[in-house]
């Protein structure tokens, strides 16, 4: 099923398979996210809960136990129930299930939160550790956009510039894509990184101390969008290795994959959260789309 939010400036679609986005469309007819294609990725916008990237062997530890986990969660893969909807907003939930528990132990509410405010939609993340013991977890977004955006424009147009001036790390990856666990300056020029298709060829670009904000734009057309990330401190860039995808990922993260041959131990695993029992979690971030 979908829910459709809408204003005089943009139609937002959302599905409740995942919570995932499904459309941005302006008001002058122009596609903002990512439509999904198998060929590249056939996905569009996931919700990454309750961790983000990749897992050692596929696995973690809990209380001297290990459970397998997929890459990026089990979020992205279910069903949510809704919880409340207006003309501008809508609230998505996921809760625990004998489904959930085989992998992770845990009573939870995970409520994605929709709003549409003139130009921008906000997405609050809201965790909730319904269970008696802490709860660890990671959560991030994973959001693809269309470029070009407009016809006769090609990827090498588009850049990713940064809201304020900023020195980037870059965290380095193993080439099985786990984190190596070492990081290198990231390079920009002009405070941007101009896009072209060979940056992905070894999978992500991880980033640390940057500005938490971005632009996805060209200057040969007025449409594109800002991402604003206030409280993830990682950001990820992201489309198909070693392809032309005609698409990018902008991932604010709030926590990480695992290292190279690290088994994580989710009680010790950095960065990460731990909620007490009864403790509630939010975390919003926004798309703000240009040209309308």
């Amino acid at each position: 099923m979908e829910y459709t939010l809408k204003n005089r400036l943009l139609t937002v679609r959302v599905s409740d398979h995942g919570a995932e986005l499904q459309s941005i469309l302006g008001a002058d007819g122009v596609e903002y996210l990512w439509q999904g294609d198998p060929a590249y990725w056939a996905r569009r916008a996931t919700n990454l809960f309750p961790h983000v990237g990749r897992l050692t062997n596929g696995t973690y530890t809990w209380n001297g136990k290990t459970y397998e986990l997929g890459p990026h969660g089990f979020a992205r893969n279910l069903n949510y129930t809704l919880v409340e909807q207006t003309e501008d907003t809508v609230t998505l939930e996921l809760t625990d299930s004998d489904e959930t528990r085989t992998s992770y132990p845990f009573a939870f509410s995970y409520q994605l939160r929709y709003r549409l405010e003139n130009d921008t939609l906000s997405i609050t993340f809201r965790v909730e550790n319904r269970g008696g013991e802490e709860m660890p977890f990671g959560l991030g977004a994973h959001p693809g956009f269309r470029v070009p955006m407009a016809d006769g424009l090609q990827f090498t147009d588009y850049k990713v510039v940064f809201g304020a001036p900023c020195n980037p790390r870059s965290l380095d990856l193993s080439p099985a894509a786990y984190l190596a666990g070492t990081d290198s300056p990231y390079p920009l020029a002009d405070n941007a990184i101009p896009l072209r298709h060979d940056l992905f060829d070894n999978d992500a670009i991880i980033l640390k101390d940057m500005a938490r904000s971005v632009s996805l734009v060209t200057e040969q057309d007025p449409h594109g969008v800002v991402v604003s990330f206030p409280d993830m401190p990682f950001l990820g860039l992201w489309h198909t290795p070693k392809t032309e995808a005609p698409f990018l990922c902008i991932e604010p993260w709030a926590t990480l994959p695992a290292v190279q041959d690290v088994v994580e131990d989710f009680a010790t695993k950095q960065p990460f959260f731990h909620l007490a029992p009864g403790g509630v979690y939010e975390n919003t971030w926004t798309i703000q789309v240009l040209g309308q």
